[in-house]
């Protein structure tokens, strides 16, 4: 018997785990429901309709300046891969740099330990209330209602995210979270949650914006304690920096005025080196808002005597990505620097909007980023619903600025459920198992496929316009489609048209020769 040591192959003692229950990955229903009655929101589909497209076409035009943009793709997606490659040893030289740097560095494993360490930070130092920059993952880990909870108000200071708080709501777009929501709307929500604001305001959005700006100023000039708390768009392992892109300067004054400054941040962030920035800092604001630069690119490491806060804890976030990184066909959805460049594009967020997706992140990148961070928990989870919130038609990947192919990532959730169901109730159990397996005879013969076809022109007779909506529980199959997407009432089948068409072509040619041989 061999007295040789085992060979350590460095593999965690401990697997990598989902998302917290209490994160905002998770809607209280699946994505067909919560479409269905979205889509019936006329004002909804107008309001996304008129502002995704004029994100679309501003985008357009700032890609088309750029010469080399593809190789600017290229370039972003090769440091991203770098980054999931070796996420371990970057994260690793971050905390080492955010040290050297004065900062201090805290590891969060899930949403529940991410509110802990920031509620301890914020009560430590006295504060009543927070002053917040626009952040995904503080909005994942339900911050501002875990604060609450420790009497601390947090204020939303960008302003779109001040319009959801003060309505009650919850973002609905990566990069513009009160997409939703029309001038007319913003307006009444002013009026009833800002009770010095004269009742004759308009709904200009220079008014509103001017309103919201005195608003915000007295929230800050009067910060008891003195805290702040941001995301972070980028973090540059080897310096300790931590980058913040924005619009409004609302999050300039965030990183520089208060005394202490907590940026939670997920570990996906992260990039090599300084020199990298200069690749994401041309694709950024191009993909998202369509302008060539931000206003405003704010860049800090560590602290500063006399300069900035005199604190600066950097709050590194899990919550499931590397449940995500586990999965070499998926991990690169933790690629995407929000941009809502997919969300811009898609035509299912387009008419269903992002509460219908659940999830703190909603469109292309949110269907296959939320089901790997939560996981897939069998078909009455909603989150596995979401790769199937998608018509595949590959936009998506075409404008994404780091070359997520999300069509392939979303085919690959699916496969992955189904054979969850498979290992669950056995091998074609199913009743759609059983109509692929009928399907797959059908489409291998011509004989049969061909009486299909014909037999199906049987309803464009019963029906003669129109489409063909929800059909009876009753029939088999088929009703799994219909109650999610109308059909097309069949009318005649090609193989029938092309006969036609040749029938047509046999006359026509039998009536030359006729009035050829009348002529001579």
């Amino acid at each position: 018997m061999s007295n040789a040591r085992p060979v350590d192959l460095g593999m965690p003692s401990v697997r990598p785990q989902h998302a917290s229950p209490s994160s905002r990955l998770r809607g209280a229903e699946g994505f067909p429901a919560a479409a269905r009655r979205e889509t019936q929101d006329a004002t909804l589909r107008a309001n996304l309709a008129h502002a995704t497209g004029t994100i679309r076409a501003k985008r357009a035009g700032a890609v088309r300046e750029v010469r080399d943009w593809q190789k600017l793709r290229d370039a972003g997606s090769a440091i991203k891969w770098q980054v999931t490659d070796h996420l371990p040893e970057m994260l690793e030289r971050l905390e080492a740099s955010v040290q050297a740097a004065g900062g201090t560095v805290h590891w969060a494993r899930d949403a529940e330990e991410a509110g802990d360490i920031v509620t301890s930070l914020v009560l430590e130092r006295g504060a009543e209330q927070v002053l917040k920059i626009k952040s995904m993952a503080t909005q994942e880990i339900g911050l501002d209602e875990t604060l609450a909870h420790a009497g601390v108000r947090a204020i939303e200071s960008d302003l779109a995210e001040l319009i959801v708080q003060l309505a009650g709501d919850t973002p609905s777009h990566i990069l513009v979270p009160a997409i939703h929501r029309n001038r007319a709307e913003i307006r009444e929500i002013f009026l009833a949650a800002m009770p010095d604001l004269s009742p004759d305001i308009t709904d200009d959005p220079a008014e509103l914006a001017g309103a919201a700006r005195r608003f915000l100023r007295e929230q800050f000039l009067d910060l008891t304690g003195g805290v702040a708390i941001s995301g972070g768009n980028f973090a540059v392992a080897e310096t300790g920096t931590v980058a913040i892109v924005e619009s409004e300067g609302n999050g300039r004054m965030c990183l520089t005025l208060p005394k202490t400054l907590i940026s939670v941040v997920g570990i996906e962030k992260i990039v090599p080196t300084f020199q990298d920035l200069e690749v994401f800092l041309q694709l950024l604001p191009r993909s998202s808002t369509g302008e060539r630069m931000n206003p405003y690119t704010s860049l800090f490491t560590g602290v500063h005597e006399g300069d900035g806060p005199e604190e600066f804890h950097l709050v590194l976030l899990d919550n499931g990505r590397t449940a995500v990184l586990e999965d070499p066909a998926g991990r690169s959805a933790l690629h995407c620097i929000r941009c809502s460049a997919c969300l811009n594009v898609c035509p299912v967020y387009e008419r269903a909007g992002g509460h219908a997706y659940g999830s703190t992140y909603p469109g292309p990148i949110g269907a296959i980023l939320s089901p790997q961070m939560t996981g897939m928990h069998g078909p009455d989870d909603p989150n596995a619903t979401l790769p199937y919130a998608s018509s595949l038609c590959g936009a998506c990947y075409d404008v994404c600025p780091v070359k997520i192919d999300i069509p392939s990532i979303l085919v690959h959730l699916r496969a992955k459920g189904v054979d969850e169901r498979r290992e669950t109730r056995g091998q074609f159990h199913g009743t759609w198992d059983v109509a692929m397996q009928g399907m797959s005879r059908l489409m291998s013969s011509p004989r049969l496929y061909d009486t299909a076809v014909r037999s199906a022109g049987l309803a464009g007779r019963v029906k003669r316009s129109g489409n063909i909506g929800r059909l009876p529980s009753a029939l088999p199959v088929i009703p799994g489609w219909t109650d999610h997407r109308d059909l097309p009432t069949p009318h005649q089948s090609f193989r029938s048209w092309w006969k036609d068409r040749e029938k047509g072509e046999a006359r026509g040619q039998e009536q030359g020769e006729h009035d050829e041989e009348g002529t001579a």
